[in-house]
């Protein structure tokens, strides 16, 4: 199916919500909903080619330091929020599925609920030049859209994406306060952002259930899901 005719069928299920980004990409496809298995089962995503060794982010080890700018031109460095949990989210402005999760979605409250309670919550932003969702301005026009007040970090490289893996938008990763990436994957079990299971009526947050765990000290039940959502922009050399 081409990358038109996903964005009519999604604009078409969530036009309430003025879903934006659905122009040709410069390189790569969006990808439709996935069957109601996919964000079911849990699934460990592809090596990336960028990531390699010590850098490369695994479950239970170190998450991978990064220092990356964000749209106000500060710089932003992982390590220096250690002691405190961390939740990554890649993210594109121009990305359906994006735009549901935060309008209507799991993503529309959350990040100013939980960083209320003290969790840091970051967006990455890795899509390249040139590719849907890129820039400085693209990342400001979604923060305002969103109503965030959480920092939009710019990857365009790719470079920290690959590091993490991270395949889809959106793609949440969270960091305990020892630095130890303990959950990765979607942010719950609904790829519509309609609050029901595709495979069933309950609706799993697999985000807030990893920041429960954290915050009752017991290791993180479910540490792998996968993520649903557009292919992540990423620049090509």
């Amino acid at each position: 199916m081409s990358y038109a005719r996903i964005c009519a069928l999604t604009v078409s299920a969530v036009a309430l919500i003025g879903v934006a980004g659905c122009a040709e990409p410069a390189v790569k496809k969006s990808e439709p909903l996935p069957p109601a298995s996919a964000t079911a089962a849990l699934a460990v995503p592809a090596p990336s080619p960028m990531a390699t060794g010590a850098t490369a982010a695994s479950i239970g080890k170190p998450a991978p330091e990064f220092t990356l700018r964000d749209t106000e031109g500060n710089d932003v460095k992982l390590s220096s929020f250690r002691g405190k949990t961390v939740v990554l989210e890649w993210f594109n402005p121009e990305c359906p599925f994006v735009n549901a999760a935060h309008s209507k979605g799991s993503l529309k409250t959350m990040a100013s609920q939980t960083t209320a309670r003290g969790v840091v919550w970051l967006a990455v932003n890795s899509s390249g030049v040139g590719n849907p969702g890129n820039g400085v301005a693209k990342s400001l026009e979604g923060k305002r859209k969103f109503a965030l007040t959480h920092p939009i970090l710019l990857d365009e490289t790719g470079e920290v994406g690959h590091m993490y893996a991270a395949t889809n938008t959106p793609h949440l990763f969270v960091i305990d306060g020892a630095g130890v990436l303990v959950y990765r994957g979607a942010i719950d079990n609904s790829p519509d952002a309609e609050g029901e299971s595709p495979t069933g009526p309950k609706l799993i947050n697999h985000v807030q259930a990893a920041l429960d765990d954290l915050d009752a000290k017991r290791p993180v039940g479910v540490a792998e899901t996968k993520a649903y959502g557009c292919s992540v922009k990423y620049a090509t050399n």
